[in-house]
């Protein structure tokens, strides 16, 4: 069965946009799993515009569940990976002048390279995965990089402006699942889903996780936190495995 993993980071936009104390994603993050997420992600930016140090150690120490750190592919992320230890690892393109992220990691060519990064991760028990397009050659390069789980960025399909071009980016997501299940990895999607784009999924197989943070948030400011995650987790449960 597939499961909801959910992102905290926009708790600490908000508790950022004022430099002060609260909201506190680490509060958010406990919420989170007494409602049914059954993991917690969060993105340690290399510029910190929201999660903090501070907010990865103790959500690491607070976690009933599991965490998964997003971060880029840098040496000072990788030591605090080491440190923190979470349960997974979400490898993410990361660009300063970026809202939000953009779109896929490219594997293609770097495969040496994200190979050995992730080597040490590897050797303590860290799980990792690589947020990419649905893009064949990223499927094919993930595979070869010796990723356990990819994540399929489902922005391009969240984003389309019309019926034929989210029609369009929702076969290639199933494309990507298909090729990449074959391929054995383990798939996870992620990015602009929300409580109605989120049903073409329902009898979708092969997916493990879901991870959504920002519709989750944003329902929470009219319903709260508590009904917003168990809305959306009990959409989930009724996915196809």
């Amino acid at each position: 069965m597939p499961v909801l993993v959910v992102n905290v980071d926009h708790v600490a936009t908000l508790r950022q946009a004022r430099m002060g104390i609260e909201p506190e994603p680490v509060t958010a993050a406990y919420m989170a799993e007494m409602a049914g997420a059954t993991g917690i992600i969060v993105h340690l930016r290399e510029d910190r515009r929201h999660i903090q140090d501070r907010d990865v150690k103790l959500i690491k120490e607070t976690c009933n569940t599991r965490m998964h750190l997003e971060m880029a592919a840098t040496k000072e992320m990788q030591g605090i990976a080491l440190d923190v230890d979470p349960e997974m690892v979400c490898i993410v393109p990361e660009k300063r002048q970026e809202l939000t992220t953009e779109g896929g990691l490219n594997c293609i060519g770097r495969e040496d390279e994200l190979t050995d990064y992730l080597a040490p991760l590897h050797a303590r028990g860290i799980r990792s995965s690589l947020f990419i397009d649905a893009d064949p050659r990223q499927v094919e390069a993930a595979h070869a990089i010796g990723a356990e789980y990819i994540e399929i960025h489902t922005g391009h399909y969240a984003n389309a402006k019309d019926f034929k071009e989210r029609e369009k980016e929702l076969t290639k997501i199933l494309d990507g699942i298909k090729q990449a299940h074959y391929l054995g990895l383990k798939i996870n999607l992620g990015h602009g889903l929300n409580y109605r784009n989120i049903l073409a999924f329902k009898d979708v197989a092969n997916i493990s996780e879901y991870s959504i943070g920002h519709s989750i948030m944003a329902r929470a400011i009219y319903v709260g936190l508590d009904r917003a995650i168990r809305d959306m987790a009990e959409l989930v449960r009724g996915f196809a495995d």
